[in-house]
C-alpha cells in the first residue's frame, strides 16, 4: 500500500524517505495541490558488488565452496599489482 505524501513533506523529509524505500522497500505517492505528481517505489533490480552482498542477499547454497575465497583473493592481487610505466 503506497503511503500518500505532499511534495512540501517529501522536499522536507527526502533523505527518510528515500531509506525508507530504500531499506523498508515502501512506496510513496507525493501529491502537489491535491493531485497526484509522481510515485516513488524500490527499483526492481539491485546490483550486487562483492561477494559479502551475495551471501547476505542468496545465502551460501549459491556460492560453491572456494569460489567467494578465489574471488576475494584475485581483488587483492589486482590492487596490488604495481602501476604499469606508461
Amino acid at each position: 500500500m503506497d503511503t500518500t505524501i505532499t511534495a512540501t513533506e517529501l522536499a522536507r523529509h527526502l533523505s527518510d524517505i528515500l531509506n525508507r524505500v530504500r531499506y523498508k522497500g515502501e512506496s510513496f505517492r507525493v501529491e502537489r495541490n491535491g493531485e497526484v505528481v509522481a510515485e516513488i517505489r524500490p527499483a526492481r533490480a539491485t546490483k550486487v558488488s562483492t561477494v559479502a552482498e551475495f551471501r547476505q542477499r542468496f545465502g551460501d547454497r549459491l556460492v560453491p565452496d572456494g569460489l567467494a575465497d578465489a574471488i576475494e583473493d584475485g581483488r587483492r592481487a589486482l590492487r596490488e599489482m604495481p602501476e604499469p610505466p606508461w
